[in-house]
């Protein structure tokens, strides 16, 4: 399944830390693995001794030793780690690997010039905003939010407020002031750290305005630093103080930050991820399957609003100098993140797949020198496996990897163990049990299914905030199969391991019975030159088992829906796909809805469709265009 882009080289189980990972296990744990899948097969049903092996083998500090490992394998209520007390912040400025003269923060804006730091002054800077933060009043569970872009004041107060034992939250500054609202109303902080504004390619966007209608609208807020990131001036610089830097020693699942879900559809959940987990969990994923060390710059291109963030916010925690970008990456055109490849000799870049795909349909063929490219936010189509190989370098290892804000992290994703495929995802991730079930809940192999985390992993949330007895959480992952997570993917899992995303399972185009996905839809459509973007809907119909599948297009600059490209749709999709996946209707669309993390929208447009109102659909602070919505409601009054 899937054509062979990349092989591991002979030497890698002696160049990859993985490979370091399993000598270790040799040496100190009497195990041996002769492969990928054995080693997985370990990981996810030996949880203790997996866990125990990534705590040991890395060496994570900690003020009190844990008295076991895991307490009982259950989901929800699993207790990892019982008795012990550590910091995140204090693992990741320890920075394995690093000269604290060796720069770790290598900082790129549309907004300023490049920003540096050394691992000396990454530490330095945290302990002046730690020493302010302290001055303010703010110690151990209280919550700090950041409404500001991807730089290092951002990174700097994440680990200052970490090492507090205090609460993180931040939003992107693209985030209107409801949605920001929406989200910091429910964790009641006491400091609102925020930029004034940011540019994004060629366009100042001031903020002034929604920061002081937050700080009106969110009481809790006692203090406001603002910082000056568009103009000059603010007062970020007054946070400082003479303390000395120290990490509060907190117990394993104590909340580190708030993430939210997309809140579309009402308020966003607030899920709390806990200091030891995510820990546990970036080394693990980082160290062991991107493979990045003390010899890499990491970039993942994100904003502060999403989980990727905090995914490359780990990087130190494993010897990475993280690279942060802020900015519009098509600005001037799709060369800027090529481009910066060279300029801040970034060794591993992650992106999105409509990224990737975007280059592709550009024709952008950069050529660069580069150990690993990540891809996630969607399934990437076999085509865009196949450019990253012809366009970028036959040598790259290519891993995209699926996951979730939820768990803040990758559950299926690459290893350097293993060949990559086009269109396939390499492996279930190690000590994340992910299976597909069948409508009745059993595991299915080979062919579509659920997909279903059947282990726990020290990652999975601490919790929902202001869920004191657990129910919003139990229904959010736990109420179709008791006791196995259900993420809202479907996935096929191959006999291998190997494994195929085709979409989520809640916007399921169902046809005569066979359930269809909506990443191989697009991935067809969005093909063709004249299409810009698409989205797909199913509706059932009383009486007719195929029900009603609904093709929305935007049409490419000087393109028109007309039967020529209808035709050619059509025939698309029958060639490469099946009949069934041939649309009833193809509309024209003058934008496809999306969250601000990039997500298409297709339940509420769904919903929109069967007479929901368009303010009961979909949160419109939670979407980039909810204008986008508005020819959907019309389409729905024209039906």
């Amino acid at each position: 399944m899937g054509t062979v882009l990349w092989e591991p080289p002979a030497d890698v189980r002696t160049t990859s830390r993985i490979g370091g990972f399993l000598s270790w296990l040799e040496r100190e744990r009497g195990l041996s693995f002769a492969d990928y899948p054995a080693l997985w097969e370990w990981s996810v049903t030996d949880l203790a001794g997996f866990w125990g092996a990534v705590w040991d083998h890395f060496g994570v500090v900690a003020h009190d030793p844990p008295t076991a490992v895991l307490t009982e394998a259950v989901m929800p209520g699993a207790r990892w780690f019982p008795g012990a007390t550590l910091n995140y912040a204090e693992n990741v400025l320890r920075m394995p690997g690093r000269d604290p003269e060796d720069v770790v923060v290598h900082a790129y804006s549309q907004s300023r010039e490049p920003v540096r730091l050394t691992g000396r002054e990454l530490r330095e800077e945290v302990r002046r905003v730690r020493a302010g933060l302290r001055a303010r009043g703010v110690g151990r569970g209280d919550r700090v939010a950041a409404y500001a872009p991807n730089i290092p004041e951002t990174y700097v107060l994440m680990l200052a407020v970490a090492s507090l034992g205090a609460i993180f939250s931040s939003c992107a500054p693209e985030f209107g002031a409801r949605s920001v609202i929406d989200r910091w109303s429910q964790i009641e902080p006491s400091v609102l750290v925020a930029t004034d504004g940011y540019r994004y390619g060629d366009k100042a966007i001031d903020r002034s305005a929604e920061i002081d209608a937050i700080a009106a609208a969110v009481p809790s807020i006692e203090h406001v630093i603002r910082i000056g990131y568009l103009h000059e001036g603010g007062d970020w610089s007054g946070l400082t103080g003479d303390d000395p830097l120290a990490f509060e020693p907190v117990p394993f699942d104590h909340p580190l930050y708030v993430l939210y879900s997309s809140g579309t559809t009402g308020l966003p959940k607030p899920i709390v991820h806990g200091h030891g987990g995510i820990l546990l969990e970036h080394l693990k994923i980082l160290a062991l399957h991107h493979d990045l060390g003390p010899d890499d710059r990491f970039l993942w291109f994100t904003t502060t609003g999403w989980m990727m963030w905090n995914y490359l916010a780990s990087g130190p925690a494993v010897g990475a100098a993280v690279v942060l970008f802020d900015g519009n990456p098509a600005w001037p055109d799709l060369n800027t993140l090529w481009d910066l490849v060279d300029t801040a000799g970034i060794t591993y870049l992650g992106t999105s797949a409509p990224f990737l795909m975007a280059c592709r349909k550009a024709g952008l063929t950069p050529r660069k020198r580069l150990r690993g490219i990540g891809s996630t936010g969607a399934p990437l189509p076999p085509e865009g496996f196949r450019w990253v190989y012809e366009a970028v370098g036959p040598d790259v290892q290519l891993t995209s990897l699926s996951g979730g804000t939820d768990v803040c992290t990758g559950f299926v994703g690459g290893s350097p163990l293993l060949p990559v495929r086009a269109g396939v995802i390499a492996c279930r991730a190690l000590g994340a049990r992910v299976e597909a079930f069948d409508p009745s809940g059993k595991p299915v192999t080979g062919e579509l299914g659920e997909l279903v985390i059947t282990a726990p992993m020290p990652s999975m949330p601490v919790g929902f905030w202001n869920d004191p007895d657990g129910r919003r959480y139990r229904e959010a992952y736990f109420d179709v199969y008791p006791g196995a997570w259900r993420h809202g993917d479907w996935i096929t899992v191959e006999a291998d391991g190997s494994c195929v995303i085709t979409g989520r399972s809640d916007a399921t185009l169902n046809r005569g019975g066979v359930r269809l996905g909506t990443a191989e839809f697009y991935a067809v459509v969005e093909s063709l030159p004249e299409v810009a973007d698409s989205l797909v809907v199913h509706l059932d119909k009383p009486g007719d088992p195929n029900g009603e599948l609904i093709l929305f297009v935007v049409t490419a600059d000087g393109a028109e829906l007309d039967e020529d490209l209808r035709g050619r749709i059509a025939r698309e999709l029958r060639a490469a796909l099946s009949p069934r996946h041939v649309p009833d209707l193809l509309h024209r669309v003058r934008a496809v809805p999306r969250t601000l993390s990039g997500k298409k929208l297709e339940v509420p447009v769904k919903r929109i469709l069967t007479g929901t109102p368009v303010a009961v659909a979909a949160a419109a602070g939670a979407l980039v265009n909810p204008e986008s919505l508005t020819e959907f409601a019309l389409l729905r009054q024209d039906r």
